[in-house]
């Protein structure tokens, strides 16, 4: 007997045509490919395909048949220009990709569409192109933002001392990792606590931005003037693969609902 596939790449162009016929939800995976230190892998493109395997899996539990794209590795240029390896697209090329992908779906009458986002950098561009999508064609395409949605949710996941496991290098991203490709991680190379970071003599208080006494203020920066080791904030040493499972499967449980909601309204 056939397995059961998830992955529209896997599908024959027959199989695929009687799958799309009856008008599957279809996930379409974002991701990027940056430094994350030097314990963790650099494509966390590869963590968001299997959340959104994971999702499918969930929603066809719930008789929502649900076919993942393949997934989009390069996020979005923001501040991950130095990193040697990382592939970023500029905002005009993201956005002409996504629109393109979109409108090639949506011509073949295949509307069910869900943006599964895992890069930050992403956020502004996918908003535009939904926006874009929405007003020429008709259609609402959602997006589900999986680390921001996973770091809000992190205290209620990973219980006391959640807020100190939370940064760029450590959770959710490193917890996930651990949870669904341990072959990739080495924990033994955590890299120890640096020390504050400063652009400009201001102490830094996240990507982009900046302390100037009480005054925050948005700066133009890269990963290796606010973490040169991949990790700002957050500690990666408080992370664990049991979180990582725990947190991939509420989110799949939830994102499965969704899609289960909005195919009863479309």
């Amino acid at each position: 007997m056939m397995p059961f596939r998830f992955r529209l790449a896997e599908l024959t162009g027959a199989e695929a045509r009687a799958r799309l016929a009856a008008r599957p939800t279809l996930l379409l995976p974002l991701g990027s490919l940056e430094d994350h230190g030097p314990h963790a892998p650099m494509g966390d493109h590869l963590l968001v395909e299997a959340i959104a395997l994971r999702i499918a899996e969930r929603a066809a539990a719930r008789d929502a048949d649900t076919l993942v794209v393949p997934v989009l590795p390069f996020g979005g240029a923001d501040f991950f220009g130095p990193t040697p390896g990382g592939i970023a697209l500029s905002p005009a090329t993201l956005r002409a990709v996504l629109a393109d992908m979109i409108a090639r779906l949506s011509a073949h009458g295949l509307d069910r569409l869900l943006v599964v986002n895992g890069h930050g950098g992403n956020r502004a561009v996918i908003e535009e192109v939904v926006r874009d999508v929405r007003e020429s064609r008709g259609v609402i395409v959602p997006t589900v933002h999986v680390w921001a949605v996973l770091a809000a949710a992190w205290p209620r996941l990973a219980g006391e001392g959640a807020t100190a496991r939370l940064g760029h290098g450590a959770d959710p991203v490193w917890s996930v990792a651990l949870a669904l490709r341990p072959d990739l991680c080495r924990p033994e190379a955590i890299p120890a606590p640096a020390a504050p970071a400063t652009v400009a003599g201001l102490p830094v208080s996240g990507f982009g931005t900046a302390w100037f006494g009480d005054l925050e203020v948005a700066l133009p920066v890269a990963i290796d003037e606010i973490a040169p080791s991949g990790v700002a904030a957050g500690a990666p040493r408080l992370g664990d693969a049991a979180t990582g499972e725990r947190a991939v499967t509420w989110l799949a449980e939830e994102v499965a609902q969704l899609i289960v909601h909005l195919r009863s309204k479309h």
